[in-house]
């Protein structure tokens, strides 16, 4: 596989899931001392990793988690939700992410603890956080598979998701089948990137728990990463707009997931086949997954789209366009 280090990915794998017991740990902490509501804060790339995670815990419990996007957060007039009795999570992996420092600070500033992810306690976010898990690891999903404990244990201990230990059990299988995954999907992603990395427009299609990751991949990857010009679209908003944009020589990727959106899904793939002739459809249901429950496979479903897209993809668009995935223009290269 193309700029792939198969021994680094699952001794990295090892690593992320070697947090299991302090990341239950940390919930089990957070459990004891209490809280009113569930506050995630994200910007950008992590924003879309919690994305999933957020939408599977609202479908198990009906108490009061919000995902908030931190520079909002830190500018908006009502927020009467965040309160010291609120728990609020966020994450950094570079931990110098400044929305998220700024969002940190002003939570501290309001008398508010704050937990969180990111790669070491020597960052600035590390030793800012009142309650750390030190995630070294790069890949997404690593921090999707740690997003997930955390918030499945709290509801495991609420009574809410009681298959969460053989969930967290089975997640030692994860990447042996991402790896297999990868392998299986390399020589596509060529054929995909050799046929449309230089398109001069392209729309990505997504819903459900597999909206933050198509979100992640058309602007933290190509528009930041590729510099390709993209669009990214809910299934549910799709035809309320971008399919007048729908032309016979106009790329459509559609990434169809496995929850009860997967409907809205099959309707944009239907209306596609009759107008464009670049359709790419990625159906995280035809990835097999060897040692994990069935019932778990929604939530696994954003860490097979990103080994699929933001790691394969992604690796074969820089080959084809030229463009190296580190090179930026603005992000991060002056203050703005």
């Amino acid at each position: 596989m193309r700029n792939f280090d198969v021994e680094k990915y699952l001794a990295d794998g090892k690593t992320a899931y070697g947090k299991r017991a302090e990341i239950e740990a940390l919930a089990d902490k957070l459990t004891e001392r209490g809280f009113q509501n569930i506050i995630v804060i994200g910007i950008g790339g992590t924003w879309a990793e919690w994305s999933p995670v957020i939408h599977v815990m609202r479908h198990y419990t009906d108490f009061p988690i919000y995902l908030e996007n931190a520079a909002e957060l830190c500018v908006k007039k009502d927020k009467r939700y965040l309160t010291k009795d609120s728990l609020v999570i966020t994450a950094s992996a570079s931990g110098d992410t400044k929305e998220i420092l700024e969002a940190v600070q002003m939570c501290k500033e309001m008398g508010i603890e704050v937990a969180g992810f990111s790669k070491s306690a020597e960052t600035q976010l590390g030793k800012q956080l009142d309650y750390l898990i030190a995630n070294p690891c790069g890949d997404c999903e690593d921090s999707y598979m740690m997003f997930y404990m955390l918030g499945l244990r709290l509801l495991y201990n609420r009574g809410e998701f009681p298959d969460y230990v053989k969930f967290a059990d089975q997640m030692a299988n994860l990447h042996t089948n991402l790896l297999r995954i990868r392998e299986e999907f390399e020589p596509r992603a060529a054929e995909i990137a050799r046929n449309y990395a230089k398109e001069p427009y392209s729309i990505f299609v997504g819903s459900g728990t597999l909206w933050g990751e198509t979100y992640l991949f058309t602007m933290c990857i190509l528009e930041e990463m590729q510099w390709v010009r993209t669009k990214a679209v809910s299934s549910a908003d799709f035809f309320h707009g971008t399919l007048e944009l729908v032309e016979k020589d106009v790329p459509v990727f559609l990434f169809k997931g496995e929850d009860e959106y997967r409907a809205l899904d099959e309707r944009v793939e239907r209306f596609c086949k009759t107008v464009t002739d670049k359709l790419v459809v990625i159906d995280t249901k035809d990835f097999k997954l060897s040692g994990i429950d069935d019932d778990f496979r929604v939530i696994c479903s954003p860490m097979i789209l990103t080994a699929l897209i933001t790691e394969r993809l992604a690796a074969h668009y820089e080959l084809n366009t030229g463009h190296s995935l580190k090179f930026r223009r603005y992000y991060r290269q002056f203050e703005y």
